[in-house]
């Protein structure tokens, strides 16, 4: 049981951190490794351009450093008060560090503008299930997934939120969904992890009054 609940705190910060990967575009993955210095020095020298801002602020947070995320993050936000990408992305670096409310209001922020945003309702919902708040989070979830059948982040947090109340079998269900839709994304990668953690304990484990 101890690995299972490691296993769900796992999948959570995944449900929680993984919006810069879903939301912005890909060029850090493809960036050269001085990237980050190259980006700093640009910034540091004029603080004016949007791209810059935002690609370093994507950096600083594949690099966990969320504190100069948001830095850079509201500097960006200064010049494109309505970037759904920038306000979502200032949601996961608060959430990172803790600052929950912060985190959803820049999630509603970013709704205002689009409101069938998928990555930040998911990113919501990701955020109040952390904070104990159920019943909104799947809530959020079943009114994107009925809106969105093919938005594979809601199916992986419901895996967490099943994972989480002990219905293993439905949480199996919702990470092969996430797989089907989005096999390369990072949701899924955490969710191939987490299926097998869950099926090598439901193998261990006997069925509902069967032998002891």
């Amino acid at each position: 049981m101890k690995r299972i609940a490691s296993l769900l705190a796992a999948a959570l910060l995944v449900a929680l951190a993984f919006a810069a990967q879903a939301a912005p575009e890909p060029a850090s993955k493809a960036a050269p490794v001085d990237s980050l210095t190259i980006l700093e020095k640009a910034v540091a020298k004029d603080s004016t351009k949007f791209d810059n801002l935002y690609r370093l602020g994507v950096l600083y947070l594949d690099r966990e450093r969320m504190q100069e995320a948001s830095r850079v993050f509201y500097k960006a936000n200064q010049l494109k008060p309505k970037n759904v990408k920038v306000l979502v992305n200032m949601g996961v670096a608060a959430d990172a560090i803790g600052h929950a409310e912060e985190a959803q209001e820049w999630y509603k922020q970013a709704l205002a503008v689009t409101p069938a945003d998928s990555v930040a309702q998911c990113r919501l919902a990701s955020s109040y299930y952390a904070q104990g708040k159920y019943d909104q989070s799947m809530t959020i979830l079943r009114d994107l997934v009925a809106k969105r059948p093919k938005a594979h982040c809601a199916y992986f947090t419901m895996g967490v939120a099943f994972a989480d109340a002990g219905i293993y079998r439905d949480a199996i269900r919702m990470w092969r969904k996430v797989i089907e839709l989005a096999p390369d994304s990072p949701e899924a990668l955490s969710a191939k992890e987490s299926i097998d953690v869950l099926e090598k304990f439901l193998q261990q484990t006997p069925p509902a009054g069967g032998a002891k």
